[in-house]
This record gives C-alpha cells, sequence and structure tokens, in this order.
C-alpha cells in the first residue's frame, strides 16, 4: 500500500517540470554579456590594459552594495583579458604570460590568517603546502620563487578584501604588493572588491602609499535595470510561459527598495520556482514571490546571527531589547546603555562605544538595522537606529540570542 510519501514522490516526478536550467539563476553565473555594467567594464579594462603588454597595471579598488554586479563584473573581465592575452602570445609571439586569480576573502579555510592566504596563492602555481606547520615568511617564500620562474603578470582578485584586513591585518597587503621590488621577472597587481567604502581609512598610511590604487564605484540598479536582468535570466532558466505576469516585477521592486540588489532579486526568482515546484503547480504566481521573500529573510537573519560572535550577539540583542521599550528610533547612546547591561549579565567584558558603533555599521551593512548618521548641533552626531528585519521573525531572534549568550 503506497504512504503519502510514495504518492508525493509520484506526483512530483509526473509533474511538467518549470526549471529548464536553475544554473542560470544562480550568483557565480557568468552570462556572455553584463547588462548594465558596460560602462564600468570599459573603465576596468582602460586601468588593467597594460598588462597585455606585459607591463604592471595599477592596483584597483572596487566599490559598491551587495548585488551591484562587482564578483560578476570583475570575472567577465578577467575571463576576457585572459582570453585576448592567451590569443595574443601565439599571434604576436609574446614572452610573457597573464595570469589572474580569484579569491574569495570570505571563506575561512582560504583567508582567515595570512598564511591560508599566502599557501593557497602557491598552491594556485602547483606548490603544496601544508595546511599549517612552516613560518609565513617560508610560504612567502616558496610563493616568490614559484612565479618569479617566468616572465608574468598576475592579476590578483581579493574579493571582499575588508574582511581579509578585519582577519589578518593590512601588513598582508604591505608585503603583496612589496613583493614587486624583489621580484625579477613577474609582477603582481590587486584587484580589491568590497562593500565598505570606507575601510582603507582605517589602514596604515604606509600600506595605503605602497597601494597607489585607482577606484571604481559601482552603482545600485534601479527596478528597470533589475528587471531587464531578471528577464534575460528567467529566458534561460525557466520553461516558456510558467511565469505568470507581474512575477518578474514584484522580484524587482523587492530587490530595488533594498539598494538595487540584482542576486537578491536572482534569488528571490529561484526560491519562488522551487516553492511553485514543491507544490507541483505548473505556474510561477506572485504567491510563491511573497513566500519566497519570507524564507529568504527568516534564513538570512537566523544565519547572521548564529554565526556571528558573542559580543555582535551582544550589541544585536540590546538593539531588540530597545525597540521592544520605545516607539520609533534608538539613539547610539541608549543602545549602549543597555549593551553594558547586557554585557553584565552574560558575563563579557564591554567593549568601547567607538567599537559598539562600528558593529552597528556592520549590522547597517547587513541589512539588520536602518541606521541614520545625524546632527545635534554642538552635542556632536549620533546615528538613529531602527530595526529591519520583519516583526514576525524578532521573538524568535531574541530567544536564539538569549540562548547563545546564556
Amino acid at each position: 500500500m503506497k504512504d503519502e510519501i510514495d504518492e508525493f514522490f509520484e506526483t512530483y516526478l509526473d509533474s511538467k517540470p518549470i526549471f529548464k536550467n536553475k544554473q542560470y539563476l544562480q550568483a557565480n553565473y557568468i552570462p556572455n554579456s553584463i547588462l548594465h555594467r558596460e560602462n564600468e567594464i570599459k573603465q576596468m579594462a582602460k586601468i588593467l590594459a597594460p598588462a597585455l603588454k606585459g607591463d604592471k597595471p595599477s592596483n584597483l579598488f572596487i566599490y559598491g552594495k551587495t548585488g551591484t554586479g562587482k564578483t560578476l563584473s570583475a570575472m567577465y573581465f578577467a575571463k576576457k583579458l585572459t582570453e585576448t592575452a592567451n590569443k595574443n602570445k601565439e599571434m604576436r609571439n609574446l614572452d610573457f604570460n597573464v595570469k589572474v586569480i580569484y579569491l574569495n576573502c570570505k571563506l575561512k579555510r582560504i583567508a582567515d590568517t595570512e598564511y591560508r592566504l599566502v599557501a593557497q596563492l602557491a598552491r594556485e602555481f602547483g606548490k603544496d603546502i601544508p595546511a599549517t606547520g612552516l613560518p609565513t615568511d617560508e610560504v612567502y617564500k616558496i610563493f616568490n620563487q614559484a612565479i618569479d620562474c617566468e616572465k608574468q603578470i598576475i592579476i590578483l582578485i581579493l574579493d571582499e578584501i575588508d574582511q581579509l584586513i578585519k582577519k589578518t591585518g593590512d601588513e598582508i597587503i604591505y608585503s603583496l604588493t612589496r613583493m614587486n621590488s624583489d621580484l625579477k621577472k613577474a609582477q603582481i597587481s590587486i584587484i580589491g572588491i568590497s562593500n565598505d567604502l570606507m575601510f582603507t581609512d582605517h589602514m596604515d598610511p604606509r600600506v595605503k602609499s605602497s597601494l597607489s590604487e585607482e577606484e571604481l564605484m559601482f552603482p545600485p540598479y534601479n527596478a528597470v535595470q533589475i528587471q531587464q536582468i531578471l528577464r534575460n535570466r528567467a529566458d534561460l532558466a525557466f520553461v516558456e510561459n510558467v511565469i505568470e505576469n507581474g512575477v518578474i516585477e514584484k522580484c524587482s521592486a523587492l530587490a530595488a527598495r533594498e539598494h538595487g540588489d540584482a542576486r537578491r532579486a536572482l534569488e528571490l526568482l529561484r526560491v519562488a520556482g522551487e516553492l511553485s515546484e514543491r507544490e507541483n503547480s505548473d505556474k510561477l504566481t506572485i504567491k510563491y514571490v511573497d513566500e519566497a521573500e519570507n524564507k529568504i529573510e527568516r534564513d538570512r537573519v537566523f544565519d547572521i546571527v548564529g554565526t556571528q560572535p558573542k559580543q555582535f550577539q551582544a550589541v544585536l540583542f540590546s538593539i531588540l531589547v530597545s525597540s521592544k521599550n520605545k516607539k520609533g528610533y534608538i539613539l547610539t547612546g541608549e543602545i549602549y546603555s543597555c549593551y553594558k547591561e547586557i554585557c553584565n549579565n552574560a558575563g563579557l567584558r564591554p567593549l568601547t562605544q567607538r567599537r559598539v558603533s562600528d558593529i552597528l555599521a556592520e549590522l547597517d551593512m547587513l541589512g539588520i538595522i536602518n541606521a541614520k548618521i545625524t546632527s545635534k548641533g554642538r552635542y556632536g552626531r549620533t546615528r538613529e537606529i531602527s530595526l529591519a528585519i520583519p516583526s514576525n521573525t524578532t521573538k524568535k531572534v531574541m530567544k536564539t540570542l538569549k540562548e547563545k549568550l546564556e
């Protein structure tokens, strides 16, 4: 006798698929052309084109909020640069190589220490470096020898570079840029990608001086641009005529409301499609977009809450407690007073008010809070804080934080 699970599986297998290929909705898919980023890619080409003639290009820092196409454009550009370099090496009989290396500095196993990052770079050139055990200077030496065996220009893309500097300090950037003076055949240029426009302000002046970087800002997409990006990807990802009118527009509007995040729009569309598929529906309707938004927001908030350090959790908990007792905005001073009390109860040593302000800026960047800086005249400036997470998740978040903070 069939049970419910058997029946569900049979129905699922018999239902018409709504996806042709989900790959086209993934953030790591690189399309043949990047919509609405033509000018930015052209700027990258102008700055980094000297690599094609065997000259070291300037270091480049790319800034912009999440989902504004920074990584996608950099990867697309890297692919084009490598293709052109390889083609010209054969045609013009050039005696040098152009190699592009991409590293995501948010990944712990790659970039949570200076040792791991340089070891990973050495591995990219065929060196077998143990996960731990060697002096860091020795790993630099191995990397230096690995790249200086032939004439080549190395473009090193460090995605989320601000995360690397937070974990390891800025000495690693200084060391990588200063390597060029020791290299005889190879040269290294750095492309740093960051959501944080201000992170270089906290760097040591000598590090900033050694970088001598150029900067490129990626503006947020507007709703119309996100619609065009979604339609382009949806044509590739979904079976024809399964998306109802209004679905693309709703995904675009929701993403544009949150600083023009195209990645979020693609995720909304993909998750909505998956929810529709789970219900064996042959149409993707607006109902599934609403369900997808709630699911993504819930998952994102709980993921952030669960993985952040205790001090980060204490600051977030103090915001939730303060907002519970007050309507409208909360001021930084109120949050700090509550935070000190929470630290006392949780057995934590309170951070300085300046460090708590840095955590508030991170929470704002992650979209957990909205922080607006306002002037109080001769009393200086303060942040007006409000929660940006759905009210139906705050109770569960508070419960989770209580457990985490014991």
